[in-house]
This record gives C-alpha cells, structure tokens and sequence, in this order.
C-alpha cells in the first residue's frame, strides 16, 4: 500500500509499505478515505518531538471503510464508515473510565502521561498513523465511530481531532456568561477553540498569532477579534489594557512547541532543543490572564521540561487546565453540533491534496503558503 514515510527532519516522501493485519482479536483495518495533515504533525515533521523514528507513517487524524476486523470485533462490521479518534484508549482502564480516553493507560504502558495516539512517534506507543491507504486500529470497540448518514466524509474526518480538541479547550477554559477569552495561535485548532468559546457564553473573544491570513480566516470564520502580535511591542500589555488592566478571564495556549515571538525561547526550545519547545505562547497566557484566571493548554509540548513562569501561577492563584481531547467523550454533542448546523468543521479545509502528493502537503502546510489553514489527504481509492 502508498504510506506517508518519514525520512528525517523536513523529509518525508510516500513509499510502498506492508499491508497491516490484524494483531489483536479487538482489532479493525480500515481503508483510509480521508486523513490530514495537522499543526502538531508539524512538530514531528520538523524534528521537535523525541523518538521519531525513520519510516513511520504519520496521521492521527483519518476516516475510514472498515475492511477487516478481529473475532472480539462487535461495534463495527465489514462496509462501515468510521472516523477514528486520535486517542488509541482501550476503554477499560481506570482513566479511560473517567473519560480520559487521551490518557489511556493501556494503549501506550510504557508512559506515564499521555496515551496512544496514531502516527505520533514513540513517546505515543508508536502507533502506526492513517496518512496511508490502509490503517489497523486497535480496540475497535472503542474508538471508531460510525459516520452518521449524510455526514459530509469532511466534516467527519474534523472530529477525529481539530473539532474536539478546540471545544475542549474552551470547555477547560470554565468560560462563564460574558468572559474575555484570548487564543493564542490561529491554526485550525485555535480558530476552533474561538468558535467554540462562544458556545460557553463568553462575551468577548480574541485570536493572537502573526500571520495575516490566518487572522483574517479567524475574523470570517469564528466571529472573533484577531491580532499580530508582530505589531505589538508586548501582547501582555496590548491583553492587559484591552481588558482595564485586570487580564483576560481565560487564555488558551493554542500554539505548543514551536511558537514564535521570543528570541531565547525560539533558540532554547526550537533550535538546540533544551527544553520541549518554545514556550513563548504559555508565558503569554500565564501573565495575561487575570488574577483568579483560568490558562487552558492544547498545545503540544514534548515529554522534557520547560522554562515556566511557575511563580507568577502560584501568586496570581491562577488555574491551569490541560489535556489531549477526550474526543469520545465528546462525539456525541459534536456530532449533533454539527448535524445542527451550530459547527461547520469542515469550512476550516483550505487544501486538498492527494496522498501522493504528501511531501508538497507538508511543504505547503509548513511554509505557510498559499494561505494554507487545514489540508486534507486524498487516498487513490478515495477519488475514484
């Protein structure tokens, strides 16, 4: 079959690999209709995400036709169209029981944080990922769900990740009734997670990053206020005298490891990789939210250590919020968000690409060219 495969930082190319099977009786294989490229795949692409190993085929985020399934196999059958969530959980453990299906203790044992998540590298449980014509899914009891009929196959493949994460992360936020929200970073994620702040109630929601384009999608699209913090001398201070000098209500780090705006955190956290990434957004978040405040992070950090402003948490009595989406706990209010017409997921998708094509999709993606926001993979089967 035609897999994404990883040659090294900046490389990646598709390649002939082995078809998966079935290694489990709880397992499904799924031929893939749909997979895309996501900001955190950036992170891996560029290198900033230990044990990534050459040849591993990425993508967490992928539809499917259930092709295959193991004996034990009793929610899906042969011919269905799943999306499949990002969180490989096994659906028994003690985490997975309280919803934390992104911390799944099973799916990845060797961790102690995070659980399994397709295409994203070792730390995750190096899972095999669905930029691919093929995937095998393990505990298919669990986490693939069948595609309500006349779901756009677009919209279906936006809540395997982007949809859940950015609801989430205002759902972490504990928005009430007219809160200022600030989103730091206007990826697919962060314009989600300011659409999604107004369903909480907030009053007033701001989008920070520094492309103009992508500020512009996030005015059109989630009805929110957008800034570049290019034409700030501080975001703290522009933040600070936006809300009367108290601080935004909720901030939310969007951005996670390779975030721009500060010189020694780009160096340390990018370039020799002293800790797990920039933290440049966080430090942002924590000293722009107001004293009280809540800072929810869906950004993605590696597993090392990062330079954190933890005393002005503990004096300003701030609360932080974060986590990997729990996407199946969320499916179903999604689901019927966007079968209602309140959510259009897949209006975020500027680019789609044909997986053969895969190393012009993460060239473009990673450029920022051609005002790319989301680009989705086209398997060969999937255009015919």
């Amino acid at each position: 079959m035609l897999a994404m495969n990883y040659r090294g930082p900046k490389r990646v190319r598709v390649s002939q690999k082995p078809m998966p099977e079935i290694k489990h009786p709880e397992d499904a294989i799924v031929r893939v209709t749909r997979s895309c490229i996501c900001g955190s795949d950036l992170h891996l692409y560029n290198g900033n995400v230990p044990d990534t190993r050459v040849g591993t085929t990425f993508g967490h985020e992928f539809t499917g036709i259930v092709e295959e399934i193991g004996s034990e196999v009793t929610k899906v059958k042969v011919g269905d169209h799943v999306l499949v969530p990002f969180n490989i959980a096994c659906g028994r453990c003690v985490f997975c029981k309280q919803g934390m299906f992104g911390n799944c203790h099973e799916s990845n044992s060797q961790a102690t944080a995070v659980g399994g998540i397709f295409g994203y590298s070792h730390t995750a449980g190096g899972h095999e990922g669905g930029q691919a014509e093929y995937a095998r899914v393990p505990y298919a009891n669990v986490g693939p769900t069948v595609i309500p009929p006349g779901m756009d196959p677009d919209d279906a493949v936006m809540l395997t990740d982007v949809t859940p994460t950015g609801y989430q992360a205002a759902e972490m936020g504990g928005i009430q009734p007219g809160d200022t929200v600030v989103v730091f970073g206007a990826g697919p994620v962060g314009i989600m997670a300011a659409k999604c702040c107004w369903l909480f109630g907030a009053g007033r929601v701001i989008i920070i990053d520094q492309e103009e384009y992508r500020l512009e999608f996030a005015r059109n699209y989630a009805n929110c206020e957008a800034y570049n913090f290019r034409e700030m001398n501080d975001p703290v201070v522009f933040i600070k005298k936006a809300t009367d000098w108290l601080g935004a209500d909720v901030c939310i780090d969007a951005v996670g490891a390779e975030a721009a705006g500060n010189t020694m955190q780009t160096i340390t956290g990018r370039k020799l990789l002293l800790q797990a990434g920039s933290a440049t957004a966080l430090h942002w978040a924590i000293n722009s939210v107001k004293k009280g405040g809540v800072v929810s992070i869906v950004g993605i950090y590696g597993p090392t250590d990062n330079l954190v402003p933890i005393g002005n948490v503990v004096n300003k009595g701030i609360t932080i919020r974060a986590n990997q989406a729990s996407v199946k706990r969320l499916l179903p209010r999604l689901i019927e968000h966007v079968q209602n017409g309140v959510l259009n997921p897949k209006g975020l998708i500027t680019h789609r690409i044909p997986l053969e094509e895969v190393a012009d999709g993460y060239r473009i993606f990673s450029a920022k060219l051609d005002n790319c926001i989301k680009p989705v993979l086209i398997p060969p089967s999937a255009r015919m």
